[in-house]
């Protein structure tokens, strides 16, 4: 007679135990997160915004490698909410990977959702944000994966880390701005200050007490586990005198290289090494704005902290100054992403597919959409969008997820095109007015599962090029190529790396450039990507992946949990 496993979920002392028969539990920590309005002062005025636990940035989670943890997510604040877990795959779970009217609808003020976070093979740093609306400008906080117990850093371990998040700050409510951009059709206002772990720096008014400091001892190594969550730009950064090592990327270890300077996007997360073995001083760490499209009205102020030696010296009156490349400096900011590479060692090898059996070519665009009586804030009167193949996505009623899970029709279409339908010279200088206009429409891509995916990534210059940092979730994916110009079928994939490439989630798709990525379909359920410069998402520039289930218990969707919000 086969022995009956009973399933048990209690929660004991803050953790969440997993039951399995009699003699086998196994405990997961269980953490809360009160979204509510907070007063903060910044820039010489205070406004109320939305935190996690009144944190701004939000609490920090630790976990291991493979450990599941419980987050109950209550909304105490004004407006709707939802939380993602940026960069975890969620296997099997994608109930609880947050993106609203993807996988779930928001948590309603008063509401509450408790999900589970599975991690798997993700080791090093990642973060969680609100994925509804901009909230994630103030909604946001550190995710800090540790090796497996026994495990080891492929480095000396450091002698401390730091978790360093920059951001954006607006004087105007952000839900206000998100209000008036969708109402007026133009492009939102640009932000007032930059922010590292929250502050502006000492080189905006009413903000030089509160600069963050990090404290060294000379002669020893730290790890920042850097974080970009600023809502609309891509971020140089870069510490006075000090060169830092790239060690790892969204999670995944890199071949360790030296730069002076780091280029990171929204969404992406870096971990760094340096050494403090400058003469004891204070020096600045500064980030500012990298824009590589032309004539796009950007944040060009440059937020500071200081990096602060420990001991008895005179110290200069003012801190040395990073050299950070110029706003513009598209060469620079390639030049560090391309030389991401992946470990790629016996303890942490890569598994890049190699066999493609869904080849796909995804033209990322700027649009514009009629506005009655030319009435909008776009140009010539026009109401900006934005596209992957020409289609710019549009919010279903009831969220994806549950319409697929249980068969709900009408709910999305299934026809998202493999490739472009409009063939052009994609980063040509003027093109035709015709192809900026779009169609609109909720269409999702199903891939079977287990299919080995390639997708080309090509921005166009329709209205203004720009760079695209695009982010998938429920997966990572290698990166094997990229260039400037439009993509040569013949030519491009000779240079391939198919050795080492980066293992990322998010990646930017360089201005009138392209990006090849490559990934097994492995995860059933249903899948957000998207540009995570958020004017851009909120104008369309996203799409949804299916992945169906495979055979067996162990490739399926797991159940939904009770409790998911309703639309």
């Amino acid at each position: 007679m086969l022995a009956m496993k009973i399933l048990i979920s209690v929660q004991l002392l803050g953790l969440t135990l997993l039951c399995v028969g009699i003699f086998h539990c196994q405990a997961w920590p269980r953490y809360t997160f009160v979204v509510e309005e907070t007063p903060y002062r910044r820039l010489c005025s205070t406004k109320n915004i939305l935190t996690v636990n009144g944190q701004f940035p939000g609490p920090t989670l630790y976990a291991r490698m493979g450990d599941t943890i419980i987050v109950d997510v209550y909304n105490k604040g004004n407006r709707n909410i939802t939380i993602h877990w940026h960069g975890v795959k969620q296997p099997r779970n994608p109930w609880s990977d947050g993106p609203d009217y993807i996988t779930q609808c928001p948590i309603q003020p008063g509401g509450s959702f408790t999900q589970t976070i599975i991690f798997s093979s993700e080791e090093g740093t990642l973060w969680w944000h609100a994925h509804s609306e901009w909230d994630r400008a103030t909604v946001h906080g550190a995710i800090v994966i540790y090796p497996n117990k026994g495990a080891t850093y492929p480095f000396p371990k450091p002698h401390a880390e730091f978790p360093i998040i920059l951001g954006e700050w607006w004087k105007e409510d952000i839900g206000q701005l998100y209000n008036e951009t969708i109402q007026n059709g133009g492009d939102p206002n640009i932000s007032n200050a930059f922010l590292i772990n929250g502050q502006p720096g000492d080189l905006y008014p009413c903000s030089k007490p509160d600069t963050f400091k990090l404290m060294v001892d000379y002669g020893k190594t730290y790890m920042l586990r850097l974080i970009n969550s600023a809502v609309q730009e891509i971020l140089f950064f870069s510490i006075a005198n000090h060169k830092v090592t790239v060690v790892g990327s969204d999670a995944s270890y890199t071949k360790p290289f030296s730069s002076d300077y780091v280029t990171i996007s929204p969404g992406q997360t870096i971990d760094l090494l340096f050494t403090a073995d400058q003469t004891p001083n204070h020096y600045y760490i500064a980030a500012k704005a990298y824009v590589g499209g032309a004539g796009i009205v950007y944040d060009n102020t440059t937020t500071t902290a200081i990096l602060q030696y420990n001991g008895n010296y005179t110290s200069t009156s003012t801190p040395s100054f990073p050299n950070l490349p110029s706003h513009n400096d598209t060469k620079a900011s390639v030049h560090f992403t391309g030389s991401l590479r992946s470990l790629a060692d016996q303890n942490h090898p890569v598994d890049v597919p190699r066999e493609i059996t869904t080849s796909l070519f995804y033209t990322l665009s700027v649009n514009t959409l009629p506005c009655l009586k030319n009435s909008c804030a776009g140009p010539n009167g026009t109401r900006l969008a934005a596209s992957v193949n020409n289609i710019s996505f549009v919010d279903p009623s009831i969220d994806i997820l549950q319409a697929y899970y249980y068969h709900v029709n009408g709910a999305f279409g299934t026809r998202f095109p493999n490739f472009p339908p409009l063939l052009f010279n994609f980063t040509a200088q003027d093109l035709p007015l015709y192809l900026q206009t779009p169609k609109q429409g909720t269409e999702v891509k199903i891939l079977k599962y287990n299919a080995t995916v390639e997708i080309v990534f090509q921005g166009t210059n329709l209205v203004a090029g720009d760079d695209h940092p695009m982010h998938l979730h429920g997966f990572s994916f290698y990166v094997v190529g990229w260039g400037l110009g439009n993509f040569d079928e013949d030519k491009d994939p000779l240079t391939y790396n198919l050795v080492d490439p980066p293992l990322q989630n998010t990646i930017a798709v360089p201005v009138n450039g392209w990006t090849t990525i490559r990934f097994k379909a492995d995860n059933p359920g249903v899948w957000f990507m998207h540009c995570h410069l958020d004017r851009h998402m909120s104008w369309g520039m996203d799409m949804t992946f299916i992945v169906k289930n495979g055979k067996g218990l162990g490739a399926k969707i797991l159940p939904p949990p009770p409790g998911m919000p309703p639309c």
